[in-house]
């Protein structure tokens, strides 16, 4: 008996169907169809074997692209597009990418990892490459991104077991040296003003605080903000009701706006209290009295995010995969000899 159903339309085979199929990015699959011989050749094969058998034909738009016709697209997702932090991040990846024929696409989500994740996950769909900053996805999810055949870099972020390119600080060694800093000064107890305690550098810049309780005697107390003027401004009323001669902010933003509140409050810094901040934005030598802080090479994290996005389009050999760059403590006005309580 003949069928009476009608044939479906046959689904169109996408430089992505191949890429997913090959288990590569779609940027490999444009170099390898278009002819490019940095690819590894047992990628190559696989790639135009797979091609062959689902049929697929490259548009001249996407030939274009690769063989320089055009500019192709890396992506980068941040949580805010307001924090000066972020900008030089981006700008030492836009100065490698822009050079070798790239350009960046900047998103933001609102913090919440699912959230982030789903926005990464839309954003693997329109770019050949992605660079999570400051990720505050969940290990499952970081997993199940490390699975996409798009190429994907965490900054700023370091967890052992996801397969993925990491670059960042090593926050926990600066925050040490910032206590032991405020420990010569005389002081014994501190206030921690928070980040976001789903950002991994919250995690190891408070980990530093509660170390150097043991190791320099220090008496810590962490109070929630989230790194934000406005957030540690509106939370450091809280955090002198624990009588602290110093604040130890997560950022210089954070240490502003406690600043800000103290100052407001009639208390002088540092000689009624000693405030320090991390990560030396431009603004931190230039706010009256000027932070001590911690300098992180920003230019440099982001240069390092590029090399190790290349290296993947590349198929190149990554080499050390997680790059932990220094901070380095710098003593400035806002810090001073521990007032007696």
């Amino acid at each position: 008996m003949a069928s009476d159903a009608t044939p479906g339309p046959t689904r169109r085979t996408t430089i992505r169907t191949v890429a997913a199929a090959a288990g590569v990015s779609t940027a490999t699959v444009s170099r390898v169809m278009s002819g490019v011989p940095t690819v590894n050749p047992e990628i190559a094969e696989r790639v135009r074997r797979i091609a062959e058998e689902l049929a697929y034909r490259p548009s001249e738009a996407a030939r274009g692209l690769v063989l320089g016709a055009g500019l192709r697209n890396i992506g980068t997702l941040m949580p805010d597009l307001g924090n000066a932090y972020f900008h030089d991040i981006v700008k030492g990846m836009h100065s490698g990418a822009a050079h070798s024929g790239f350009r960046l696409l900047i998103a933001e989500h609102s913090g919440d990892p699912g959230d982030e994740r789903a926005t990464a996950m839309d954003l693997m769909g329109h770019v050949d490459a992605l660079a999570l900053l400051s990720s505050r996805i969940d290990l499952a999810g970081l997993r199940d991104i490390a699975r996409q055949p798009t190429p994907v870099v965490l900054v700023n972020r370091v967890e052992p077991g996801i397969d993925l390119p990491m670059v960042g600080v090593d926050s926990f060694t600066a925050m040490l040296e910032i206590c032991a800093h405020l420990a010569e000064l005389g002081h014994r107890r501190v206030v921690y003003l928070s980040g976001s305690e789903r950002a991994w550098q919250d995690r190891e810049r408070w980990r530093g605080v509660r170390t150097s309780e043991r190791i320099l005697g220090i008496e810590a107390t962490r109070v929630e903000a989230d790194g934000t003027i406005e957030t540690s401004y509106a939370a450091t009323e809280a955090a002198l009701s624990h009588e602290p001669t110093a604040l130890v902010c997560f950022n210089d933003l954070a240490a502003i706006g406690a600043i800000s509140k103290l100052r407001e409050l009639g208390l002088d810094v540092p000689g009624d209290i000693s405030v320090s901040g991390f990560d030396d934005i431009a603004i931190a030598q230039h706010v009256f009295p000027a932070l001590t802080t911690a300098t992180t090479p920003r230019d440099e994290i982001g240069r390092q995010a590029w090399e190790l996005l290349h290296a993947s389009l590349d198929q190149r050999d990554l080499g050390e995969a997680v790059k932990l760059l220094p901070a380095t403590l710098v003593t400035r006005q806002s810090t001073g000899t521990a007032k007696s309580r």
